[in-house]
């Protein structure tokens, strides 16, 4: 199948699998004679697992361990757990950072007036300089 079919197969952008291909997190499709890249079933199954570990947070690096993970057939899934639970660790800090700074523009935004004067705690807190800093 050309690289259309394979998107649509796999719901990877077209230039999303061309990145991965250059990049190496896929190697490069086969081509036809007419130079058309040509994806067979394991592709876009590849491709597939790819999107799903995009979808739950996997950075690119990560994606790539767990795909030389995915094809060694000698893998422990002690390794797999370990990758996967540094992620989750990590996103539930970054959940934690995201709901602190939602409860700190909540905080800000209950004291603006929201009115027609140009006194605003967000800007000013936004402004607002550490001592240690200088202007």
């Amino acid at each position: 199948m050309k690289i259309g079919e394979a998107a649509a197969a796999s719901g990877i952008s077209q230039r999303m699998i061309r990145h991965y291909e250059k990049i190496g997190l896929v190697p490069a499709a086969a081509r036809r004679d007419s130079g058309y890249r040509e994806y067979d079933a394991r592709d876009v199954h590849t491709l597939r697992f790819i999107g799903r570990a995009r979808d739950t947070g996997f950075p690119i690096e990560e994606i790539r361990q767990l795909l030389a993970l995915w094809n060694d057939r000698d893998r422990s899934s002690a390794d797999v757990k370990k990758l996967a639970l540094a992620r989750a660790a990590e996103l539930k800090h970054k959940a934690l950072e995201l709901d602190e700074m939602r409860r700190s523009l909540e905080h800000l935004a209950a004291r603006c007036h929201g009115d027609d004067r140009p006194e605003c705690p967000i800007l000013g807190d936004l402004a607002e300089l550490d001592a240690s800093q200088g202007p």
